[in-house]
């Protein structure tokens, strides 16, 4: 068996008085003590999600405004997108879902009467130069 001697130097064995410093660090190290667990720590993540993604149509009522704004369908869409963004910013989630479905109903109107639009506008002008010939 190899038994290990550590000799400590206190200020007993060197004859001189303990100094404040010592004295403190001594107290420190008895007050920590010796780690009981060599692991190290965990940490707990916690992701917090919102309660619900409410929709607001910009982009789309956007695209209503620039390309299909019969009747101004898509301006006033648009509006109401913009609208449903700023309450979902406050936190009225009701209020931005009441905005929001308002919106994707004008988008929707705006859309069917921009695509019958277009159709009309070439359907008419082949039926019309068909009629000349």
């Amino acid at each position: 068996m190899n038994h290990t001697v550590q000799t400590f130097f206190t200020p007993a064995s060197t004859n001189r008085p303990p100094n404040y410093e010592m004295l403190k660090e001594e107290h420190e190290v008895a007050e920590l003590g010796v780690p009981h667990n060599p692991t190290p720590p965990t940490s707990t993540v916690i992701h917090i999600q919102s309660e619900a993604s409410v929709p607001d149509h910009v982009i789309w009522s956007l695209f209503n405004t620039l390309f299909m704004n019969s009747c101004c369908l898509g301006f006033i869409a648009f509006a109401y997108s913009v609208k449903s963004r700023d309450r979902k910013m406050v936190g009225d989630l009701t209020g931005a879902q009441a905005y929001a479905s308002t919106a994707k109903c004008l988008n929707i109107w705006a859309l069917i009467l921009g695509i019958i639009m277009t159709i009309l506008l070439i359907i008419i002008p082949i039926l019309m130069l068909q009629a000349y010939q």
